[in-house]
């Protein structure tokens, strides 16, 4: 069955699935959104049996319809290799009374990698098919982990450059380190005076300006995304949520066709999203719980059908979910309207111009499988240290709000239904949190430091993506306005 992919801002923009990974970001700012879902048709007990390669061809093949079985298996088993730290990909851990899902294995030990690994193969496989002979320019804003998941998967990479824009005071030392230190030649990287949403805002608008699109065609140039925004991001993100299914129903801790609650520390709302698109494949799910820190703009929307970013941006120890602007957002509100663009555009147009959005109450009713909850920095430091102290297991702190919102969701519901949550970063990401949060008297101890005495506490090795930043040379040192991002990219690109 083949399917095209529609603006969710004008229904008459409709492209295959390659040209919309491609492209990125529909026109007029609009995202991407399959026109129809398929349905999943292989039994649980089947996709039990296989690794993590074929479950992604099962759920890819049936979403990215343009690609051939070749071409589909060429990417998979190109991404999800040995750069994985585990041989499952993303390992499913019972601690807490509950399931982990780690999906932080990858180059870069964050969730990011899980699609990050894949999204070049798609895209430079995409270029091929649509006999695209203009160099790809991957242009990312990030809030710590996407930027250097993207920069990993795109260095060196024929045929693509890549600009990523970090909040400067914004992101996690570790992660910053992680940034500028990338060696690949066709990467840039610039902090920004601002929060992730202005760096998102900025990425957008160059997306969106047509002279400047004009005149990197002429100059053989073409910008694409490796947001959560794309596709090519969302399709491989929904693998493993069946993934993870799949070693429940293996492992006899349920039999298929069991309900299962999905559990994710939100921001931007596209890992959400991918759960909420397995679902809507054939995925057993009970309740999706979305789990924000202080910045708690999705516990309000869907507590009162009102999305208003009108509000202090507050820095938090879970710094990549600081986001008022969830993107991703925009796929869900498109669909609880009807697959309506008009009205959909109109709310996205109120979100500019004014800063907030209202949903009908039809639309809301539609948001029930839906539970929003949040946890402030307080309640992140005692979940960490209160796992750690009951099952010696450590997680990093925005694991710690998807685990510390469950917790109050079973208290408000009593719903004891089997539950996976996202655990979407190492610790070794955000030390200084983490080992702080278990004892207040490691802060005063330098970071790397602070990483080995994180081993010895979890037993687990620092991992290689840690070790090779530790003496690593500092090579992008761009720090720029945000009204001047345009302008780097073009410097960047020598035009």
């Amino acid at each position: 069955m083949s399917f095209m992919y529609r603006s969710t801002r004008n229904k008459e923009e409709a492209v295959t699935a390659s040209q919309a990974i491609l492209k990125g970001l529909a026109g007029e700012g609009g995202l991407f959104v399959p026109d129809e879902i398929p349905v999943m048709d292989i039994p649980f007990t089947e996709l039990a049996k296989m690794d993590y390669r074929g479950v992604a061809y099962e759920v890819m093949s049936r979403m990215l319809t343009d690609f051939t079985e070749e071409e589909l298996k060429y990417c998979i088993n190109g991404a999800y290799d040995s750069k994985f730290d585990d041989e499952k990909i993303a390992p499913l851990v019972k601690h807490h009374d509950t399931h982990f899902l780690e999906l932080f294995h990858g180059k870069t030990i964050a969730f990011k990698d899980m699609a990050l690994s894949i999204l070049p193969y798609l895209m430079t496989t995409a270029a091929k098919k649509n006999r695209m002979d203009h160099e790809i320019v991957i242009l990312t804003a990030t809030s710590g982990d996407t930027g250097k998941a993207a920069l990993a998967g795109f260095a060196d990479v024929p045929g693509t450059r890549i600009a990523v824009f970090y909040p400067k005071s914004g992101v996690s030392p570790i992660q910053e380190k992680q940034m500028v230190t990338e060696k690949g030649k066709n990467t840039f990287v610039a902090g920004i005076t601002g929060n992730f949403d202005d760096a998102q805002t900025g990425v957008k608008k160059m997306f969106s300006d047509p002279a400047l699109a004009k005149e990197l065609d002429e100059k053989g140039f073409r910008f694409s995304s490796a947001n959560s925004i794309n596709i090519g991001r969302l399709v491989p993100q929904m693998v493993y949520y069946y993934y993870a299914y799949a070693q429940l129903v293996g492992s006899g801790e349920i039999r298929p066709g069991d309900k299962i609650n999905i559990v994710v520390p939100t921001g931007n709302f596209g890992n959400i999203l991918a759960a909420y698109y397995a679902s809507l494949m054939g995925l057993p799910v009970n309740r999706f719980i979305c789990a924000s820190n202080d910045n708690k703009v999705l516990f309000d929307f869907f507590k009162t059908g009102v999305y208003d970013r009108n509000r202090e941006f507050i820095l938090t120890s879970s710094p990549s979910m600081d986001i008022l602007i969830s993107s991703n957002l925009e796929r869900l509100i498109y669909r609880i309207a009807g697959n309506d663009a008009d009205k959909n555009r109109e709310l996205m147009k109120e979100l500019s111009e004014q800063g907030k959005y209202t949903i009908t109450d039809e639309m809301k009713k539609a948001l029930e499988p839906f539970y929003g909850n949040y946890a402030d920095m307080d309640t992140v430091a005692e979940t960490i240290r209160k796992i750690y102290k009951e099952d010696g297991y450590i997680i990093d702190t925005h694991t710690a709000v998807a685990a510390a919102v469950y917790d109050m969701y079973k208290e408000e519901t009593g719903d004891m239904t089997p539950t996976v949550i996202a655990s979407t970063a190492s610790p070794y990401k955000f030390t200084r949190s983490v080992m702080t949060a278990i004892d207040p008297a490691y802060d005063s101890q330098e970071d790397f430091q602070l990483v080995d005495q994180l081993e010895k506490l979890s037993g687990v090795k620092v991992p290689r993506a840690i070790e090779e930043i530790r003496s690593a040379e500092v090579l992008h040192k761009t720090v720029c306005e945000k009204e001047e991002m345009e302008s780097v990219v073009k410097k960047f690109l020598g035009i």
